[in-house]
C-alpha cells in the first residue's frame, strides 16, 4: 500500500505517524479479536454487595480522608446532542401537518416515541424557551392544532437557523426546571454534585473534556452560572477543559481494507471513540478521579442520595488502596515470613478479586515477591454497577486471556462475538450493568502519578462499520477508556442502587422522575 506525498504530509499534521497508520491498517486486515467473556460477573462472584453497615463506613472513611486528599471529577463531555433528537429528526423529515393529522402519522410510522413527547411537552425544561421564540416569530401557538403545535414546536427546537439543539453540546442543552424557574444544564449539575463530595476546603476541581470548538460556550455558561451555584452551595469551583487529541485520531478504510478517501482524494480519520481520553485523564494529578459521563445527571431532589454511593465508592478505595500500600512496602523488604505470604495472597484473592495463576505456587520467594508486587503495583479502580434494565452498552464481566487468566473487565457488546452462541448466552444473562461509575486511585505507595498509558489492552480496540456520504467504510475505536484502556488495572465491582444512573440518552429520558423536580 503505497501513501503519497500529500497522504504523508496529511497524517504528520495530525500528530500521526506513518508507523502508527500502517499498523491500525494492519489491525483491520488481520481483525481484533473478540473477548472470551467466560462468565458474567455477579453478586459475591466479582460483584461486591453493600450492606447497611459497610455503606456507613465506607462514607465515614472517606468524609474522614478526604480533606487531606486531592479530589478531581473528570466528566467526559465532548458529544453533540444530536442522538438525543434521532426520533424528532425522522419526524421532521417524513411529516407534514398539511396532509395528514399528527395521531395518524404516529400509529402509520409506529414512532412511539412522538406520542411520549407531545404529552410531556409542558414538563420539558426547554418549554417556555421554544413557546417564547415561536411567539417572537409571530407564531399563534395556542390556537393551533395538535398536529401543527407539534411541528411549529419540534421545527423551532431543531432546526439550524432557530435554536439548533441537535448542534448543540450535550452538556450545556436545558435539562432541568426547578419551581424558580431557573433552568440548568447537564454542566451545571455536575457542580451540584461535585460540591457534596469532590470538594476540599469549600472547593471543588472538575475536568471536562470538551470539542475544542465549544470551549467558548461552555466558559459562558460557568460565568453565567457561576456566583449562582457558589452561593448556593458555599463551595468555589475550579474548572479546567480539555479536547480530544486529533493524534487519537484513527484512519477509516475501505470494505476492501484500502484507505476510505474524501472527494478531495484525501484520508478520512475518525475519532475514535472515548478511549482517546486515556491522554487527557492521564494528564491529571489528583489522588482521586471520580469519573462520570455529562448526561447522567439528576435534580437536587436526588442528589444527596447519588452522592452517598460516590463517597461509598471512594471509601472502598482508600481502604483498599491502603492494605495495598501497605503490602507492597512489605514486599520492598524482600525478607517475608510464610504466614505474611499468605496473608498479601488472600488479600490479592478475596479483597482484590484477583485470579492468583496456578503455577504461583511452585515459585521461589524472590519470584513470588515480584508476582504479587507486579499484580498489587497497580491503578485501582472501583466501579459501582446497577442492576440490568435492559439499557445498552457494557457490563461486568470475568473475561479469560489467551494465556487462560481471568480477570474482571468491563466489556462492551461490541466486544463479544455474538454469534458464537455459549458468548451470546452469558451477554444475554448478565445480572448487572456498567453505568460509568468510577473511582480512580491512579498514585503509586511512594507517591508517585502511574503513567496509565502503560496498563492498556490494546487488543481491545473494536471494528465499527459506517457510512459517509452514502459509501460503506470500517472505523477503528481505540480501547474504551472504562473498556481495554483500563484493562490491566485492579479492578472492584460494587453494586449501587439504580438511582445513580440516569442517563439522558433520547430527550424522553427528561421526562423521568430523576429529572423532574417533586411536586
Amino acid at each position: 500500500m503505497s501513501f503519497t506525498e500529500k497522504d504523508i504530509k496529511q497524517i504528520e499534521a495530525k500528530g500521526l505517524t506513518m508507523k502508527q497508520v500502517e499498523s491500525q491498517i494492519e489491525l483491520f486486515k488481520t481483525e481484533i479479536p473478540f473477548a472470551n467473556i467466560a462468565k458474567a460477573a455477579t453478586i459475591d462472584n466479582g460483584i461486591i454487595g453493600l450492606s447497611e453497615n459497610s455503606i456507613e463506613d465506607n462514607v465515614a472513611r472517606f468524609d474522614a480522608q478526604k480533606d487531606s486528599l486531592d479530589l478531581v471529577k473528570f466528566v467526559p463531555a465532548s458529544g453533540a446532542a444530536t442522538r438525543m433528537f434521532k426520533f424528532l429528526y425522522k419526524f421532521l423529515k417524513e411529516y407534514n401537518p398539511e396532509e395528514q393529522s399528527i395521531n395518524s402519522y404516529i400509529n402509520k410510522s409506529k414512532l412511539k416515541e412522538m406520542s411520549l413527547f407531545m404529552v410531556g411537552l409542558e414538563k420539558f425544561p426547554f418549554y417556555a424557551q421554544v413557546i417564547e421564540r415561536l411567539e417572537s416569530k409571530g407564531v399563534d401557538f395556542e390556537n393551533l392544532s395538535d398536529s401543527k403545535k407539534t411541528w411549529h414546536f419540534v421545527h423551532t427546537m431543531l432546526d439550524e437557523k432557530q435554536l439548533n439543539f441537535g448542534n448543540q453540546p450535550k452538556g450545556l442543552l436545558p435539562f432541568h426546571k426547578y419551581r424558580s424557574s431557573h433552568i440548568s444544564t447537564a454542566f451545571e449539575e455536575h457542580l451540584y454534585e461535585a460540591a457534596l463530595y469532590a470538594s476540599t476546603d469549600n472547593t471543588a476541581e472538575l475536568h471536562f473534556t470538551i470539542s475544542e470548538r465549544y470551549k467558548d460556550k461552555f466558559d459562558k455558561e460557568f460565568k453565567r452560572i457561576e456566583e449562582y451555584v457558589e452561593n448556593s452551595t458555599g463551595v468555589s469551583f475550579n474548572i479546567s477543559f480539555s479536547y480530544q487529541h486529533e493524534s487519537t485520531d484513527t484512519i477509516a478504510v475501505t470494505l476492501d481494507n484500502e484507505p476510505f478517501r474524501e472527494d478531495d482524494d484525501s484520508l478520512l480519520f475518525r475519532p475514535s471513540g472515548h478511549g482517546a481520553l486515556l491522554r487527557n485523564l492521564n494528564a491529571i494529578e489528583a489522588d482521586i478521579i471520580f469519573i462520570k459521563n455529562i448526561d447522567n445527571v439528576v435534580v437536587k431532589d436526588y442528589k444527596h442520595e447519588v452522592a452517598k454511593y460516590k463517597k461509598v465508592l471512594a471509601g472502598i478505595l482508600l481502604k483498599l488502596q491502603s492494605k495495598t500500600f501497605e503490602y507492597l512496602q512489605l514486599l520492598d523488604k524482600q525478607t517475608i515470613s510464610g504466614g505474611e505470604f499468605t496473608e498479601i495472597e488472600e488479600f490479592l484473592s478475596q479483597d482484590m478479586m484477583i485470579k492468583i495463576s496456578s503455577e504461583y505456587q511452585k515459585y521461589q520467594d524472590e519470584y513470588k515477591i515480584e508476582y504479587l508486587r507486579e499484580k498489587l503495583n497497580r491503578p485501582i479502580r472501583i466501579c459501582g454497577m446497577v442492576k440490568n434494565e435492559g439499557e445498552p452498552g457494557g457490563g461486568p464481566f470475568w473475561v479469560r486471556d489467551m494465556y487462560g487468566n481471568l480477570s474482571l473487565q468491563i466489556v462492551e457488546s461490541a466486544q463479544i462475538n455474538l454469534k458464537n452462541k455459549s458468548q451470546k448466552d452469558i451477554l444475554t444473562n448478565a445480572t448487572h450493568f456498567n453505568p460509568v461509575d468510577l473511582v480512580c486511585g491512579v498514585k503509586n505507595y511512594k507517591g508517585e502519578k502511574f503513567n496509565l498509558e502503560n496498563f492498556v489492552d490494546h487488543n481491545a480496540a473494536f471494528i465499527t462499520m459506517k457510512t459517509k456520504v452514502g459509501k460503506d467504510l470500517k472505523a477503528l475505536e481505540l480501547p474504551g477508556l472504562w473498556n481495554g484502556s483500563m484493562a490491566f488495572w485492579n479492578t472492584i465491582f460494587v453494586e449501587v442502587p439504580i438511582i445513580t444512573f440516569n442517563p439522558v440518552k433520547t430527550v424522553n429520558d427528561l421526562l423521568k422522575a430523576p429529572h423532574q423536580i417533586k411536586s
